[in-house]
């Protein structure tokens, strides 16, 4: 199991869900090499393109991101997304243990839309995301 006890991370994850905050993302990091102990590693306002830059190919990490879209021109939409990030250079003992890790953050980061398995920064592109979340979203009047 996964320790997802430390306060910070459900702090950050109502700061990412809050109308009223401007934190679009957040990272969680293991404390170390050894340990399951997962902790706030970063938070951030610039959108996906911002969490990817703060993904290291050396780690696993969960990050929990608001992405904002438009379905027209009159209208807003936000949802959440859950990344499970796998770098290409983590290890193969952490690698085993992340989907059985997976669930315990999904304890925490409860609500979202869509979950993205992430090998590659490019997986975290804004454009093919937002295509699934129209997907994930019910009705599309334009042909998503």
């Amino acid at each position: 199991m996964a320790d997802v006890s430390d306060l910070k991370i459900q702090e950050a994850y109502l700061d990412v869900r809050s109308d009223k905050s401007d934190t679009n993302w957040l990272l969680l990091d293991y404390q170390s090499d050894r340990s399951d102990r997962l902790v706030l590693t970063r938070t951030g306002t610039g959108g996906l393109s911002e969490l990817r830059d703060a993904l290291d190919d050396s780690k696993a990490s969960f990050a929990y991101a608001r992405v904002t879209y438009s379905n027209d021109k009159e209208s807003q939409r936000e949802k959440f997304i859950l990344v499970v990030w796998i770098g290409s250079g983590c290890k193969v003992m952490r690698k085993a243990k992340i989907s059985v890790h997976t669930a315990d953050v999904k304890g925490v980061l409860r609500v979202y839309s869509i979950e993205v398995a992430a090998r590659e920064r490019d997986d975290l592109k804004e454009d093919p995301i937002v295509v699934r979340l129209r997907k994930a979203g019910g009705a599309s009047y334009d042909g998503i």
